[in-house]
């Protein structure tokens, strides 16, 4: 009985020692929550501008392909900053008591490791395009154009842009395009990857205090 009366009595004590840990500074937000915020955001006009351009470049011409008018990873890192967003507006729990919040951190965790890849996938589509329509050698045929990367060859490989009324855009504003997404999913890669160190630097590196000694007689928690 009196081993019984023990273990009970100490786990009560745990469990109140464990209650009156120290809080973060900010107890009612994240404690990131701030640069998670500029994180989501610029992810958020990120996505959007890398849309936007995809959908300028599918004007040029409608025989562009999806991997040349990326506008599917713009949409995508656009629901990651969404899932920022969430991160943001949840309530912060010492040690991640609230599974509601280890989820979500989870959840952007892989989400921004798969932006981070699809925004590397994206530049590397659009410096291989780009690298082509630099090479080409151009010729409108009623409303189309006809390119060639070998223009003195017989056999070379044929692009053919429909309703596209002036190569000029074939060779010098989808060329910029291009170049324009190149830019802005390099940023977004770096943006994504931030967002993961984040919150890898949250849940194993930044926030470990190491073991925590609570003091009878001051009652204060100590770090060792």
């Amino acid at each position: 009985m009196g081993q019984g009366r023990k273990g009970s009595s100490d786990k009560k004590q745990r469990e109140k020692n464990r209650d009156d840990s120290p809080t973060p500074e900010n107890g009612n937000k994240c404690r990131v929550c701030r640069f998670p915020l500029l994180v989501a955001l610029l992810q958020l006009l990120l996505g959007v501008a890398v849309t936007a351009v995809a959908f300028l470049m599918l004007a040029i011409s409608p025989s562009l392909t999806a991997r040349e008018t990326p506008h599917w990873a713009g949409i995508i890192l656009c629901l990651v900053s969404i899932v920022g967003f969430f991160l943001y507006c949840i309530t912060y729990q010492p040690d991640e008591r609230s599974s509601t919040q280890f989820i979500v951190k989870l959840l952007y965790f892989i989400l921004c490791t798969t932006g981070l890849v699809i925004s590397l996938l994206v530049v590397a589509f659009a410096g291989h395009h780009h690298s082509q329509a630099s090479s080409f050698s151009c010729q409108q045929k009623g409303n189309d154009c006809v390119c060639v990367l070998e223009k003195s060859d017989p056999i070379a490989r044929t692009f053919d842009y429909k309703g596209v009324s002036d190569c000029e855009m074939i060779t010098g504003t989808l060329i910029f395009y291009f170049l324009l997404q190149i830019l802005l999913n390099l940023a977004q890669a770096l943006v994504c990857a931030a967002g993961a160190f984040i919150m890898w630097k949250d849940r194993y590196q930044v926030f470990f205090a190491g073991t925590q000694i609570r003091s009878p007689s001051t009652q204060q928690w100590q770090k060792v």
